[in-house]
């Protein structure tokens, strides 16, 4: 599988009030291994970034005033992308604003272009529920270095970002190797027929039924009763 980790940084918050995009970041992973590919373009927005969200990514207009337009590179980012799933932080802000960068350019939106779209804000929220899920936080906790991060920075942030999701995805990594070792050293796969085997069933007692219904309630309550089991009653 190809995977891109996409970041952008862009003059503001509201793509339709006429914000638009100043920096993309894109880092590639095949087979899930960094290939070392990236993608880094600096847009010229033809407008000044509010002064909210230069404060966070210090991109200046003197700065970006000799840089193409994202017309002049939407063909060499859109043939990164092609065909790959992109994963992003908190992707719809990141759709919306290319989404409206291609839109302006009469193209169709960034998903006929790619074969799917993973936001990790999501994926990080059913993993660590009821906690702080920024990507300054998830490089906290789970230990990915991000001290040269005093700005946000579009490729830094994407290659922060597939830091994270490599170790948030980290057993995923563990079933692939058992899977590749076991094809490369050619190991017959046995099947074994669990209905000629009388196996014992152990039932949860009092004590365990009970530690298990405090767990369930304090994941419900804490995503706001929108747990599994609530909506798929």
């Amino acid at each position: 599988m190809r995977q891109i980790f996409l970041d952008t940084e862009t003059t503001g918050l509201y793509p339709d009030q006429g914000d638009r995009v100043i920096e993309i970041g894109c880092v590639e992973l095949f087979n899930r291994k960094l290939t070392g590919k990236t993608l880094h373009l600096y847009l010229n927005p033809d407008r000044d970034s509010h002064e909210e969200a230069l404060r966070i990514h210090g991109i200046t207009t003197e700065f970006l005033r000799d840089k193409p337009r994202f017309a002049a590179v939407a063909d060499e980012f859109l043939e990164f992308v092609r065909d790959a799933e992109l994963i992003i932080h908190n992707a719809p802000f990141d759709l919306g604003f290319l989404n409206k960068e291609l839109s302006l350019l009469d193209r169709p939106p960034l998903k006929d272009y790619v074969s799917g779209v993973l936001d990790t804000l999501v994926m990080a929220k059913e993993m660590f529920p009821g906690k702080r899920n920024s990507l300054d936080a998830l490089c906290s906790r789970l230990e990915v270095d991000n001290s040269g991060r005093s700005l946000h920075g579009a490729l830094l942030d994407a290659e922060l970002l597939a830091d994270v999701y490599i170790n948030m995805t980290r057993g995923q990594d563990a079933l692939l190797i058992e899977s590749s070792t076991a094809t490369e050293a050619n190991v017959a796969v046995v099947h074994v027929d669990l209905q000629a085997l009388d196996l014992p069933v152990l039932g949860a007692n009092e004590q365990e039924l009970a530690a298990h219904a405090t767990v369930l309630s304090e994941l419900d309550k804490s995503s706001g009763s929108k747990t599994t089991w609530r909506t798929h009653a």
